[in-house]
């Protein structure tokens, strides 16, 4: 018997957010067999950054050069393609990940997670547009179709108010509280009550372990064509 909680925290200013996010949501059906919950926090990466004193990836020649390649290699293991960094890369997020806190709150988890996918792809796949400036949020959030105008009108908002700045603050604390020096950062609970921490989209077989789900390794085939 399994079961457990994934709480998986992002950023929308995350290449490997965007890959997590949609790999948790792809596997969600094969999870809830498990009795495995997972859900998804608004946290703003800078702040990461800053209390744990990460460096990230693009302030680095050495990691930036290297992510060239990694981010292609990724995108095809994970069946994605056209995802590229914005011309105004990095952005900074807290106007979309603030009104992420507000919409989690006020609408249904479908639609919060509609709206997060919306966000990272108008930032992320060309023609890219920078969702860290009022007007340009706006037309994403209309541009998805979930929103009534007056829906639009309550979360351009609220994403300006003390509340849900407060919000995404305290969610960014309790992240660095459980250790986090980046994103995503998960917070997963196993059936026996074990927690832990796993980084990235590349450690999902360490999840799958620690939660006692089945799973298959990568498995290395041999050539055949030469025996």
């Amino acid at each position: 018997m399994s079961g457990g909680k994934i709480d998986c925290y992002m950023d929308c200013s995350s290449f490997y957010s965007i890959l997590a996010f949609k790999y948790l949501l792809k596997q969600r059906p094969i999870l809830a067999t498990h009795k495995v919950d997972v859900e998804f926090h608004p946290i703003f990466l800078g702040g990461v950054n800053q209390g744990s004193g990460n460096k990230p990836p693009w302030s680095l020649p050495a990691k930036g050069a290297y992510s060239k390649f990694d981010t292609l290699r990724s995108q095809k293991y994970h069946g994605l393609s056209g995802i590229e960094p914005p011309p105004f890369f990095p952005a900074l997020t807290l106007l979309p990940q603030r009104a992420l806190c507000y919409i989690k709150d006020h609408f249904p988890q479908s639609t919060f997670e509609q709206a997060w996918l919306g966000m990272l792809d108008t930032l992320w796949i060309p023609p890219q547009s920078n969702i860290a400036e009022p007007a340009a949020f706006r037309q994403c959030l209309v541009s998805m179709k979930l929103f009534s105008d007056a829906e639009v009108d309550a979360i351009c908002t609220a994403a300006t108010q003390q509340e849900w700045k407060d919000r995404l603050t305290a969610n960014t604390k309790k992240v660095l509280d459980l250790g986090a020096f980046g994103a995503p950062w998960s917070w997963v609970r196993n059936a026996q009550g074990q927690e832990e921490p796993f980084f990235g989209s590349d450690r999902f077989h360490f999840m799958w372990e620690f939660l006692g789900l089945p799973w298959k390794d990568i498995e290395l085939l041999t050539n055949t064509a030469k025996l």
